[in-house]
């Protein structure tokens, strides 16, 4: 992974700042907030060369500094989304012009979001997953200043931890399946957990299936690969608030199982972890946000091979509320896993949850890589959840539950069936599979297949995994954060 080494904030001018490149938004309708001696940015704009519409820019010198001038388009319309864009725009051309420091003037009469999202968009763009093939770049942006005339250091600390976790969510996710099997990802978890100071625990395959997770365990079985369920703690309240329950897919490699996927993409299926990633880290960035809630990240860590003692369609298992299910697609794998999840943290007590899967390919037909899917069974919540993610830019479409999805599951000779054999609505019948073993606990389903890799957005300068959920995560809590005593 390689992201800008540093994020801080300055009271400086961005000239007096060291920086060798600094760059300057325009607004339509208005001047550069500060001319450069001589007039220098008033002449690139007179001349055409550089423009006020959004992402259009221009560079020029003054005082022996670089000076990227980028347009911003109308200021009623930046907010934290198209800061990250105009950011995303400006570090690409100040890696081309061979930057080492870039100091980004923040405009003038913007909120905490914008700051946030010219630290998001940069380091978004600056990572590089690099294990496998070492990039031949000599320089890179090594840091970054965010300059302003009144302190700016707590938007632009919270932007660098919260971007940070998900840059390394995106790492996690573009491991190859050989270096991060489920017993890799569960010994990451704990070396993150010690790092923070998060409780940690994990169950092997066999303390699954000991546990009654019937459903969890008939996925992970037709593997050599023992499966884990990872459960990670965070308690930043002394006991306060309610407990959030947070649930990660992480299908660490995903065959298909008996019921085998087109050779075409399966190469992709390296990314049916990345819910779990996202939990992963934004538990992570929690804790080094010190933020005043309490929450309970589980993460369901399992391959799905079709190996000799792989579950077969027509086999009927049971999860760990009782619940029996009748396995007509082996492919259909992530709610199994997820529904002995769900089941967990309402034994241990979450009372707000939010699942985060690469589910369905519907959803992806739905939606495409815009929107994550999202169902759920509490009007109140489900707002929470819309707004944190609206907040965060990683947008959730609220998709229905309904009575109907849920009759097509009535199983045959089990309780339930795991999949529909029709081919509609099949995004909306995995989250009513799994709105059996939330029950009433509020709780919200994300469908993320779409937007957890191959995302084209200005930010995410090569293909792979997004971290989708990390900031989504972050801002929900953020948002219900209270004071410890409150």
């Amino acid at each position: 992974m390689l992201a800008v080494v540093l994020a801080e904030a300055t009271t400086d001018s961005p000239i007096a700042s060291g920086a060798d490149t600094v760059v300057v938004g325009v607004f339509e309708g208005e001047d550069v907030a500060h001319e450069m001696p001589g007039g220098t940015l008033g002449a690139l704009l007179d001349s055409g060369e550089a423009r006020r519409e959004f992402k259009r820019l221009a560079v020029t010198h003054a005082d022996g500094t670089r000076v990227i001038l980028i347009g911003l388009g109308n200021r009623a319309k930046l907010d934290g989304e198209r800061a990250r864009v105009a950011a995303a725009v400006a570090h690409g051309r100040a890696r081309e012009i061979g930057a080492s420091t870039l100091c980004w003037e923040v405009p003038h009469h913007v909120d905490d979001d914008v700051v946030e999202g010219l630290v998001q968009g940069t380091l978004l763009h600056a990572y590089r997953y690099e294990r496998y093939k070492p990039s031949k770049a000599s320089r890179r942006v090594g840091r970054l200043l965010l300059s302003a005339h009144h302190d700016v250091s707590e938007p632009v600390r919270v932007a660098r931890i919260v971007t940070e976790a998900q840059n390394r969510a995106r790492d996690l996710g573009n491991t190859p399946a050989n270096d991060l099997a489920p017993s890799a990802l569960a010994a990451y978890a704990e070396e993150t957990a010690g790092r923070h100071g998060l409780g940690f625990s994990a169950l092997d395959e066999e303390a699954i299936r000991g546990a009654g997770m019937g459903a969890f365990a008939a996925v992970a079985q037709g593997s050599v690969e023992s499966a884990r369920l990872i459960r990670l703690e965070y308690d930043g309240t002394s006991g306060e608030g309610p407990l959030i329950g947070l649930i990660g897919k992480a299908v660490t490699f995903d065959t298909g199982g008996i019921s085998l996927k087109p050779a075409g993409t399966m190469h992709e299926m390296k990314f049916d972890m990345c819910g779990g990633a996202a939990v992963i880290e934004a538990l992570a960035a929690l804790a080094e946000l010190q933020l005043p809630v309490r929450v309970l990240g589980l993460v369901g860590a399992t391959e799905n091979m079709p190996g000799g003692r792989a579950v077969k369609p027509g086999d009927i298992v049971r999860a760990s509320d009782g619940t029996t299910i009748e396995v007509n697609n082996t492919d259909a794998e992530g709610r199994l896993v997820l529904a002995d999840c769900i089941a967990q943290a309402k034994r241990d007590g979450a009372e707000r949850l939010v699942d985060l899967a690469t589910l369905t390919g519907g959803v992806v037909v739905a939606l495409g890589s815009t929107y994550a899917g999202m169902m759920s069974n509490d009007d109140t919540w489900a707002s929470e959840v819309e707004a944190a993610a609206e907040q965060s830019g990683e947008l959730v479409w609220r998709m229905p539950l309904h009575r109907e999805y849920a009759e097509m599951l009535k199983g045959r000779y089990a309780q339930i069936i795991n999949s529909t054999t029709k081919r509609e609505a099949t995004a909306l019948t995995a989250a009513e599979f799994l709105h059996n073993f939330a029950g009433e606990v509020p709780w919200a389903h994300l469908d993320i297949a779409g937007t957890a890799y191959d995302v084209r957005r200005p930010y995410f300068a090569h293909r792979g995994a997004t971290g989708f959920g990390v900031r989504l995560l972050v801002e929900l809590a953020r948002a219900g954060a209270q004071p410890a005593g409150v």
